[in-house]
């Protein structure tokens, strides 16, 4: 697949629909916001799952203006999911949003989960988790367990508001794809990039790619049309991208069952 042919957001025939989903660890906006705004809006997003966002003082500013430069709003997190947040376009209904703190290991940064349950259309329905996984090989390993009961829950609700909803984990999991956490994920989710590569694989660092530690992961129910670094995309520099963030984003084209 070429950075042409990904596929555009869309609404089914039959009550599905295809979602652009964007991952993206934008470094607690250190770097410069412009060009970073520049990629989220050349992504044309319908999701964004963003780790480190900013999360101390002014906070909810920041978030705001991330958002309005991107032409998105704010769904959750940042600060209350200790730097997870999720923004989305108007296209996408919020029926449910929760922010989650882990448990703390003493020594340790706290880590978080911002997670929602959204609608696109009349029927299809999407559960979203942002994650930031620990550094820390353990606790990363219990975190990984977490999210995939977080995300079972999360489905589970949606299903009881609206029927089946696909399910979506994206983030920063500090760990190759061969790793032990990594491959826990993957065991139970569909890897986008192994699934459906598109654009580049390596997402850090920015300016000499050289590791996959960022990934968009899906439910069986999810069909990933195509998953990748956006670096070609129309409208999206290198230049942009290499003073963005100290991490390249994935953006995933993926298309959500109808629900009953």
């Amino acid at each position: 697949m070429t950075l042409t042919d990904l596929p555009a957001s869309a609404a089914d025939t039959d009550g599905g629909a295809v979602v652009r989903l964007l991952s993206y660890n934008i470094r607690s906006m250190r770097d410069d916001v412009g060009a970073l705004a520049r990629v989220i809006r050349a992504c044309a997003p319908d999701v964004v799952c963003v780790q480190e966002a900013p999360r101390f003082f002014r906070w909810r500013s920041h978030a705001a203006r991330l958002a309005g430069m991107s032409g998105l709003v704010h769904v959750t997190g940042g600060a209350t999911a200790n730097g997870q947040m999720i923004l989305s376009s108007l296209r996408a209904r919020v029926e449910w949003a929760e922010d989650v703190l882990l448990p703390h290991t003493p020594g340790l940064h706290r880590r978080g989960f911002a997670t929602a349950v959204l609608r696109f259309g009349d029927r299809a329905g999407l559960a979203v988790v942002s994650c930031h996984l620990s550094l820390q090989k353990d606790e990363r390993r219990r975190q990984a367990d977490m999210l995939l009961d977080r995300l079972d829950a999360l489905t589970a609700r949606g299903e009881l508001r609206g029927g089946p909803v696909g399910a979506v984990a994206a983030g920063d999991l500090n760990e190759r794809p061969d790793g032990r956490s990594f491959r826990r994920l993957a065991d139970r989710l569909q890897d986008g990039y192994a699934v459906r590569p598109w654009g580049g694989g390596h997402t850090s660092e920015p300016a000499r790619p050289h590791q996959r530690i960022d990934a968009v992961l899906a439910s069986s129910s999810v069909e990933v049309l195509g998953c990748g670094v956006p670096d070609g995309l129309a409208g999206v520099s290198r230049a942009d991208l290499v003073a963005a963030s100290d991490h390249l984003p994935v953006l995933a084209a993926l298309r959500l069952p109808p629900s009953r």
